[in-house]
C-alpha cells in the first residue's frame, strides 16, 4: 500500500495538468442583413446562415467548453448551430467590459469560443495576449478565425482563414 501511495504522490507532484491550458477560438458573426442601414441588430442573411452551420462543423471536434456572445440577433444566430449541438448555453458579455486577467483566469483549462464584432473581436485578442497586434477587421470579412492558448505563462496565437 505504502508503494502505490508513493508512485501516487510522485505522479501528483511531477505531472503538470493539461488543464492548466485554455484554449479561445475567437470569431466575429456571419454576414447580417444590410437591407435597412438604421437596424442596428439585423439578423443573419442566407451566407450568414450557412456560414454559422460551418462554424459549428468546424468546431464540432474541438471539444468547446463555454461559449461567450454579446448580445446581438447576429452573433448568437451565428453560434446557435453550436449550442445545438453541445448544449453549452452562452454567456452573453459587454466588448466594453472585461477584465482580461480575471476572464483568462475564470476560464483556465477550458476551450472557450467568443463571438463578437469586427470592432470587438480583434482588440479581444490583443487583450488577451497583452499585445496590440490586431487591427480592425474588413467590414465584409467574415472568415476570421483567431486562435489564443495560454499555458501558464506561455501565450500562443494565429489568425487564421476559415470559408
Amino acid at each position: 500500500a505504502n508503494s502505490v501511495k508513493l508512485i501516487l504522490t510522485f505522479f501528483l507532484v511531477f505531472s503538470t495538468p493539461e488543464n492548466d491550458c485554455s484554449t479561445f477560438y475567437l470569431i466575429r458573426h456571419a454576414e447580417k442583413v444590410r437591407t435597412d442601414k438604421s437596424n442596428k441588430d439585423p439578423k443573419l442573411n442566407n451566407k450568414g446562415i450557412a456560414r454559422a452551420l460551418s462554424w459549428n462543423e468546424y468546431f464540432a471536434d474541438k471539444e468547446i467548453s463555454k461559449i461567450y456572445s454579446t448580445n446581438f440577433k447576429r452573433t448568437l444566430e451565428t453560434i446557435k448551430p453550436i449550442q445545438e449541438s453541445t448544449d453549452l448555453y452562452p454567456m452573453i458579455y459587454s466588448p466594453s467590459d472585461i477584465d482580461y486577467e480575471n476572464f483568462v483566469t475564470s476560464n483556465k483549462g477550458e476551450v472557450v469560443l467568443i463571438v463578437g464584432h469586427s470592432n470587438t473581436i480583434p482588440d479581444f485578442v490583443n487583450g488577451l495576449i497583452k499585445d496590440s497586434i490586431y487591427s480592425q477587421i474588413d467590414d465584409l470579412n467574415n472568415s476570421n478565425l483567431y486562435i489564443v492558448n495560454i499555458c501558464d505563462y506561455n501565450i500562443s496565437h494565429k489568425l487564421i482563414q476559415v470559408n
